[in-house]
C-alpha cells in the first residue's frame, strides 16, 4: 500500500453572508467540519489539516479532535494564503513538502465517497465533474504544490492551478454553501454515509 495522502479543509472564509460559520454549521446531529474529516479518514487520507481563522479554532478543535488544527492570520487576503498555511503545517510535521494532497473546501462538501477515492487512485492534477462543470475536492501533484507556494497569498487558485476534469455523478457536487438558502438545499444532502457517524449517534435530523 502506498504512503497515506494528507488532506486540507480551508476552512478559514468570514462566512458573512451565511451569517454564521460554515464550518459549524449543524448537519444531522454533528458540524459539518465533523463529517468532512469524517469521510478524509475513512479513505485513509493523512494528516488531515483544517485551516481556519483564530476566533473557530478552539471549537473546530473540540469538534475534530483526530485533526491538525491550524490558524490563518490573515485569512481575508484568500484561500491560496489559507492552502500555503495548510502545506507548511504538513510540512513541518513530514519534514518535507507532500508530493499529492488533497484540497477540500469547507463550503463544498457535495462530493462522494466513491469520487474522493477516483481522485485518490488517479495521477496528476485532478477535480470532479458533473456535466461539464468542475468541482471538489481537487487533488494536487508535487508541481502544482510548489506553484502555489510560490505564489502570493492573494492569487487566485484557478490562476495557478489547472486540474483535469473526472466525470462523476453526486447530485450534490456544485452545492456551494454562500448564503441560508443554501442551508435549505443542505437539508437534503445524505452527508457521507451513517456508517461515518460515531457509534450510537442518530443520523437523523
Amino acid at each position: 500500500m502506498g504512503r497515506a495522502i494528507p488532506a486540507i479543509i480551508l476552512a478559514a472564509g468570514a462566512s458573512s453572508r451565511l451569517g454564521q460559520p460554515k464550518a459549524l454549521v449543524e448537519v444531522r446531529q454533528h458540524p459539518l467540519i465533523f463529517h468532512m474529516v469524517s469521510a478524509l479518514e475513512s479513505t485513509g487520507c493523512s494528516p488531515i489539516v483544517i485551516v481556519t481563522r483564530r476566533e473557530l479554532l478552539v471549537d473546530i478543535m473540540l469538534s475534530c479532535p483526530s485533526a491538525s488544527v491550524v490558524v490563518n492570520s490573515n485569512p481575508e487576503a484568500g484561500r491560496t494564503g489559507s492552502l500555503q498555511v495548510g502545506l507548511i503545517a504538513i510540512g513541518e510535521t513530514q519534514g518535507r513538502l507532500p508530493k499529492r494532497v488533497i484540497i477540500c473546501p469547507i463550503d463544498r462538501p457535495g462530493w462522494s465517497i466513491s469520487t474522493l477515492e477516483k481522485l485518490l487512485s488517479g495521477e496528476g492534477d485532478l477535480k470532479p465533474a458533473k456535466d461539464g462543470r468542475g468541482g471538489h475536492p481537487l487533488l494536487l501533484s508535487r508541481d502544482s504544490i510548489e506553484a502555489v507556494m510560490a505564489s502570493k497569498r492573494d492569487e487566485p487558485l484557478r490562476d495557478i492551478i489547472s486540474a483535469n476534469q473526472i466525470e462523476v455523478d453526486d447530485p450534490f457536487l456544485h452545492l456551494n454553501i454562500d448564503n441560508p438558502d443554501d442551508l435549505v438545499v443542505l437539508e437534503s444532502w445524505n452527508g457521507y454515509g451513517d456508517d461515518l457517524l460515531p457509534k450510537g449517534a442518530s443520523g437523523d435530523s
